[in-house]
């Protein structure tokens, strides 16, 4: 069976896990950030960083 990227993970150092593929908002222009967010989460994405 394969894996998807999207349920690869790696271990932190504290025993928790943390998915390997994130999505990234910098570059997405506001108008559009939300809803590309929105997608994210729909295919799959659990890592989203927003800062």
């Amino acid at each position: 069976m394969r894996t998807m990227i999207l349920n690869e993970t790696f271990d932190l150092s504290n025993g928790e896990k943390i998915p390997k593929l994130g999505l990234g908002t910098w570059f997405i222009d506001d108008d559009r950030a939300a809803q590309a967010v929105r997608d994210a989460v729909q295919i799959g994405y659990r890592n989203i960083d927003t800062a």
